[in-house]
């Protein structure tokens, strides 16, 4: 996948350069804007349980647009629908995993399904699945705020709040945990549960978490007694 990332790290925006006939599949409602030779077809991909899967278990579309350069060259921009970064790996007929959410296009031969994800509370209060993302080719996703990438030396640990992990690559290994030890310490602290990983490999975090935006969201409403 031949493709450009600008206005980083606040307000991304992915331009992939299509030869003819080349194609991209990208997360129904990404589209910002494509060229005229670029056509669009919305298919379900994987079969219906596959589809299924990544929809109900992984918190992504059911359907698939697919983007496909003819008569000539092509252009399409993509971007998220919250502000912040988009993230860009080249796989070698690797595995990688992405939260729910994070997924925003990738090489039409990379096969994109639901994992369960280990742990009662992964990514959030409600993510109990991650999205497997495996074969060769390039992917795109993306994060609330900017990303942070860090790469993890063989057994070497690392602590990610879980609101705030996007994807890592295949062999590093993870556990969830509360944040601080006991329950009361958790919660005066203000840190929930963090997902501890443990190398070798690639993490990316966000800088901004939406479960926090959503929680500050709600404390701005007013109660019934105002």
């Amino acid at each position: 996948m031949r493709c450009e990332i600008r206005y980083q790290p606040s307000y991304s925006l992915a331009v992939v350069y299509l030869g003819p006939g080349e194609e991209v599949q990208a997360e129904p409602g990404a589209m910002v804007a494509m060229s005229s030779t670029v056509e669009l077809e919305t298919e379900v991909k994987g079969g219906f349980l596959g589809a299924l899967g990544r929809s109900v278990l992984g918190g992504e579309s059911f359907f698939t647009s697919r983007y496909r350069a003819r008569g000539g060259p092509g252009e399409l921009a993509l971007a998220p629908t919250l502000p912040g970064d988009i993230g860009y790996v080249e796989l070698r007929g690797e595995t990688f995993y992405l939260k729910s959410g994070a997924y925003l296009a990738a090489d039409p031969d990379l096969a994109v399904d639901s994992r369960w994800g280990g742990a009662r509370g992964f990514f959030g209060s409600g993510g109990l699945f991650l999205l497997r993302v495996q074969g060769t080719g390039g992917l795109l996703f993306t994060a609330y705020g900017a990303l942070h990438e860090k790469e993890l030396a063989p057994g070497e640990r690392y602590r990610v709040d879980t609101g705030h992990v996007v994807g890592f690559s295949e062999g590093l290994n993870f556990a969830v945990r509360k944040a601080a030890r006991g329950w009361f310490s958790t919660l005066a602290s203000g840190e929930g549960l963090v997902c501890e990983f443990t190398g070798p490999g690639r993490v990316y975090l966000q800088t901004r978490s939406e479960e926090a935006l959503v929680n500050w969201m709600v404390a701005q409403l007013p109660s019934k007694r105002d």
